[in-house]
């Protein structure tokens, strides 16, 4: 089982090539009986053919995979992983480079903290700075706010069991409210105007609280999956200096704009996050799973995330040059994911990552400007990064069902709706450098 094959290798290496050269289709959602019955008997006490299993998922299970990483996916928020990015990510695999701790993977570690290292320069956070990669945004807010509950219970001498809440806005990511649940906090809703937390809002509401002193933290968000909405980031960073809240900034979609000129004002104070998170595998274009999670004092997540015990004693170390992955996040396995980042960042450079991510805030801008200008379509708001909202006016939900439903039957789109205020709308996600407006004119000229 373990000896080398050159010929099963031969066969997925021709099947990878096949998938990087050309473009898949956006495919269709595969139906449960049928895949039942293709996979029957599959695994059993004797093996396959190779070329049996590999035809079999050719032609049965890829094209049940809607493809995230087409120009044509607009739904949720899309991925689009450099061909760089992508290889070495087959690299990390297959070598079983793994990224626990400093011990046992220094030099992708390395490689790791530098990327992290660029992340938190881009932020304004401080020369030491730093953190690791997780699985994504939600293992990434899991982790973070574990560190804040941790470290305000003990800096205001509160038991383990005390309740303790974090100002949210209507507009936090699900992951926040699941995390809040996890970890026995509760949520303090902030009221908020256009469905941004701002600083006024949030000082006003805990003034106005019968007793705040259980609010221990605030998680801002930069850039709504929704809508793109960027926090008062300047504001909300007032307020948490002035009532020692711990604050973290959830920026797994939007926090790519800090590479983009144009946007980069709307991330003011953002500078001063006592944790954020970054999704490269959204808009930074590295392949699942990816989630950079920095802290202010890393010391701070070590304490909260430290695992202790005898067989791990070899692990750790008092020496400060010594970096484990392992101390900072909910996890102890870890794959090395921010290698793929790093190398293609490394490959392509900075300035190519802006562009990317400019081209794709052009095409939100440009998008908005011919919705206002197609008669029967109504703009819900302003779109502040890549994504659009938008209603066709005389549609109910269902019209918009069928809608998303045709322009996937027919690949012209992935175009999911979502709700707006209580309302079914529809909306566009940019990511792909490739997506163009005369893509966008024909899904909007199918509304007509």
């Amino acid at each position: 089982m373990h000896t080398n094959d050159p010929a099963l290798t031969d066969l997925v290496v021709a099947a990878l090539r096949d998938r990087l050269r050309n473009r898949p289709p956006l495919n269709h959602p595969g139906q449960a009986d049928k895949l039942d019955r293709v996979l029957a008997g599959l695994i059993g006490p004797e093996g396959n053919d190779p070329a049996k299993i590999l035809r079999l998922w050719t032609e049965h299970l890829a094209p049940t995979v809607i493809a995230v990483d087409s120009p044509r996916f607009l739904s949720f928020v899309p991925a689009s992983p450099t061909q760089a990015a992508v290889l070495f990510d087959m690299l990390v695999s297959c070598s079983s480079v793994q990224g626990v701790s400093w011990l046992l993977a220094s030099g992708p570690i390395a490689a790791e903290n530098q990327v992290l290292r660029l992340l938190a320069d881009l932020a304004g956070l401080p020369a030491a700075a730093g953190g690791c990669f997780v699985s994504g945004g939600s293992a990434g807010n899991l982790s973070a706010l574990v560190t804040a509950r941790d470290t305000v219970r003990r800096r205001r001498g509160l038991g383990p069991y005390d309740r303790v809440r974090f100002a949210v806005s209507d507009q936090a990511h699900s992951s926040i409210g699941n995390t809040l649940r996890i970890i026995g906090a509760e949520p303090f809703v902030v009221p908020t105007a256009g469905h941004r937390l701002t600083g006024p809002a949030l000082r006003a509401a805990l003034r106005a609280d019968a007793d705040p002193s259980d609010i221990i933290g605030v998680a801002a968000t930069a850039g709504t999956t929704n809508a793109g909405i960027i926090d008062d980031l300047a504001g909300i960073a007032s307020v948490t200096r002035d009532f020692d809240l711990w604050l973290h900034v959830d920026g797994a979609y939007g926090g790519a704009g800090l590479l983009a000129p144009s946007v980069r004002h709307r991330y003011r104070g953002i500078e001063h996050a006592d944790s954020l998170v970054i999704d490269p595998h959204k808009w930074l274009f590295a392949p699942f799973d990816c989630a950079a999670l920095l802290y202010r004092n890393p010391r701070l997540a070590r304490a909260a995330h430290t695992q202790h015990a005898s067989y791990l004693d070899a692990l750790h170390s008092d020496d400060a040059t010594r970096w484990d992955p392992s101390d900072y996040a909910h996890h102890l396995s870890r794959r090395a994911r921010g290698l793929p980042l790093w190398f293609s960042l490394a490959v392509h450079g900075t300035r190519a990552y802006s562009e990317a991510i400019e081209k794709a805030l052009a095409l939100a801008r440009d998008t908005a400007a011919l919705i206002r200008n197609t008669p029967h379509l109504e703009l819900v708001r302003e779109p502040e990064l890549s994504a659009v909202l938008f209603r066709r006016t005389g549609w109910t939900a269902e019209d918009y069902g069928q809608w998303s439903a045709r322009l996937l039957a027919g690949q012209t789109a992935f175009v999911a709706p979502t709700g707006w205020e209580g309302e079914t709308v529809a909306r566009f996600a940019f990511l792909h450098p490739e997506t163009t407006l005369e893509t966008v004119k024909e899904i909007v000229d199918t509304t007509a």
